[in-house]
């Protein structure tokens, strides 16, 4: 297949989700998607023609992908090019009206986002000012996953949303179980996806921190049973529908709580944001190629952040405060198949993943320094690049291939359908002439070699 050429599927995703409708009433081609996303953002920087036409070159070889955001967005007379939106629930009347008017407005953009509920007082607690009792964050969690389920921005993208309880809110374990829904229900999701069902549209994780982990060890502590009996719920519900998740708040970055709806940013900011995009590992033939695909998508990015707009006034304060870049990998796994290596740690990965770190970051310091700007306080996140992989045809995020062959359901208007996809990568592997049984996938790759990979990638 020619680098620029695109297979039925991943075409098919590429004129439904990001493809502008032109003057003359045709669809806009890769080419002229990329020389738009490009021109528009960059030119919030009075970036050079030359250096527009090297991004937009980059993006239509697949060779660097902005967030889906970007190439929905940008051109846009209301451009809202970030994905992103981190939100912290308030424990009052005018915290929670608060929330859901932010909420709906990040939706509406087609941003995802994520809400820390630690603060919400429990089920039941008593209310001094107006009397009664506390319906708990549960049910706050609930409300915008409704509201979530009313807003598709688009028309096609559905609403990403994540919730966020720390292991020890006194409702924890009504929290743990919320998606452990009744035979009945599961029947009707079987029967029709669309069925409404406790947090449906909403990813679930519980926040451990340094507290749990010392509490879950000693067994002197006032909080081991507390912490042992969180652990070990989550693992049960995990088994059996994959959810929680969990969120760990420890090291350098404490007290970053506030997650996006994929998790692969934190912050303690409310309504702090993120502009993303990735490097296609699986496309970079070298480290000269490494350096100057990450220097031109930081650039990207950073003009990004000044291009954007957003969806009330506090996004705009904090994001110059914090201006977050995302600048992410994809491909990873496809990188080392086709160089006949085992998903893990390796040497010569190591040495692009240095070129990564230290160009990003020297690029965006140097570069803000010249905008006058502030420096971005974080500038590397791996996304998990669902839609835009599929665009891309590799490998998602840092995680191995998911299986030569897979049913996949997606949203197309208001109706979901399913398509059985060939995934690209095992498919150009088996062209090539190698046995699909010495493919690896995310069902022969265990799951500690799995987990082994990604911390040393971090």
């Amino acid at each position: 297949m020619h680098l620029n050429q695109f297979s039925p599927f991943a075409d098919d995703i590429r004129k439904q989700k990001y493809s502008h409708v032109l003057p003359d009433g045709n669809l806009e081609t890769w080419r002229d998607t990329s020389l738009r996303v490009s021109r528009n953002v960059l030119g919030a920087i009075d970036a050079s023609p030359d250096l527009m036409s090297e991004v937009a070159r980059l993006i239509e070889q697949r060779k660097f992908l902005p967030g889906g955001r970007q190439l929905y967005a940008a051109g846009r007379p209301f451009h809202n090019i970030n994905n992103c939106f981190l939100l912290k629930a308030e424990d009052s009347r005018e915290g929670w009206a608060e929330l859901m008017y932010k909420s709906a407005m990040c939706l509406m953009v087609g941003g995802g986002i994520g809400v820390d509920y630690s603060d919400v007082r429990p089920e039941g607690s008593a209310i001094g000012r107006t009397g009664g009792f506390a319906t708990g964050p549960l049910s706050l969690m609930k409300i915008l996953n409704e509201q979530g389920r009313g807003i598709m921005q688009g028309g096609s993208r559905r609403s990403a949303i994540w919730a966020g309880l720390r292991w020890d809110h006194a409702d924890i374990h009504k929290f743990i179980q919320i998606k452990n829904w009744t035979k009945d229900i599961r029947a009707l999701k079987a029967k029709d996806y669309n069925a409404v069902a406790d947090l449906d549209g909403t990813n679930v994780s519980v926040q451990l921190n340094d507290e749990f982990f010392t509490a879950y060890k000693n067994h002197e502590d006032p909080k081991h049973p507390l912490a042992q009996s969180v652990y070990w719920a989550v693992i049960e519900r995990m088994c059996h529908t994959g959810e929680p998740g969990i969120s760990v708040d420890c090291g350098e970055n404490t007290g970053e709580t506030l997650r996006n709806a994929c998790c692969e940013l934190t912050s303690s900011d409310d309504s702090d944001v993120c502009c993303i995009g990735s490097i296609n590992m699986a496309r970079i033939g070298s480290l000269e190629e490494m350096e100057r695909v990450t220097r031109m998508g930081t650039i990207f990015l950073l003009a990004a952040t000044v291009y954007s707009d957003t969806p009330y006034d506090k996004v705009n304060i904090v994001r110059d405060k914090n201006r977050r870049l995302g600048l992410g990998l994809m491909g990873l796994h496809e990188w080392l198949l086709r160089r006949g290596k085992k998903y893990g740690p390796d040497a010569e990965l190591e040495k692009y993943l240095e070129v990564y770190k230290s160009v990003s970051r020297n690029t965006a310091d140097f570069n803000s320094d010249l905008l006058g700007i502030s420096r971005p306080v974080k500038v590397r996140a791996i996304a998990p690049t669902g839609t835009i992989g599929i665009l891309a045809e590799t490998t998602t995020g840092c995680e191995p291939l998911f299986a030569a062959a897979y049913k996949r359901r997606y949203l197309k208007g208001s109706a979901w359908h399913y398509q059985y996809v060939i995934d690209p990568v095992a498919k150009a592997l088996v062209d090539a002439g190698v046995n699909p049984d010495n493919i690896e996938d995310a069902y022969s790759i265990d799951p500690k070699r799995r987990v082994e990979f990604q911390v040393w990638l971090q």
